[in-house]
């Protein structure tokens, strides 16, 4: 289980990359969608630092 907790960070960053490129690959952006995205890509990136701060003591 901690192997899995270690990288749901970088999950969830992923997943911010998805809902970016999805809509851009299907030509229907918007400015909601890309703050959605970046806004899920912030939270996987700070998530996996604080995760692995945690668990690397």
């Amino acid at each position: 289980m901690n192997t899995l907790l270690k990288y749901i960070g970088v999950v969830v960053l992923l997943v911010g990359v998805a809902i970016l490129a999805i809509p851009f690959l299907t030509g229907g952006m918007s400015n909601a969608i890309l703050v959605a995205g970046i806004a899920v890509m912030l939270v996987g990136y700070f998530g996996h630092i604080i995760i692995n701060k945690k668990h690397a003591d």
